[in-house]
């Protein structure tokens, strides 16, 4: 499954107003429910299974990154957000650095593969450094989800 389907320009979020994780999360998850990626009364059940998610350990994974997600019946597909942090969030990350860039994503339970799939396809985006600046400089959100449909061409 290709980034470019589980995520459209309004699933993008240019400026995330977050300074920690968890609120990060919180607003990452509301934005999935007035996009009605995932039913208002299924909220609670996702932030409980991402936040349990992180808990475990940061999904902070380093240069700025943080790939928050959890496998949940609380949705029927694949989906996810990306955000943008002008002033950086703690993620608790393992370099100590603020995230500038978040992608969160949810994965119906039980779908392993899928999950580690959608996983490493979000993480090649993140890694690549000509992504991450181009994203960090992109001016709207049509711009941001048309490097993603460039970059898996």
């Amino acid at each position: 499954m290709k980034f470019s389907e589980i995520i459209n320009p309004s699933q993008i979020i240019l400026d995330l107003l977050a300074t920690d994780r968890w609120v990060a999360i919180d607003a990452l998850v509301n934005h999935l429910v007035a996009e009605k990626r995932i039913p208002e009364a299924q909220k609670d059940t996702v932030l409980q299974a991402v936040k349990n998610r992180e808990k475990t350990m940061s999904t902070g994974i380093g240069f700025g990154i943080a790939i928050p997600h959890a496998s949940t019946d609380a949705i029927t597909q694949v989906t996810a957000v990306f955000a943008r942090s002008s002033t950086g969030i703690n993620f608790d990350s393992l370099d100590n650095q603020l995230v500038k860039l978040v992608v969160l994503f949810l994965v119906p339970a039980g779908q392993y593969q899928q999950h580690l799939k959608t996983l490493a396809s979000i993480s090649r985006f993140l890694n690549d450094r000509d992504f991450r600046e181009k994203a960090e400089q992109a001016q709207t959100a049509d711009e941001i989800y048309q490097l993603v449909v460039q970059r898996e061409q």
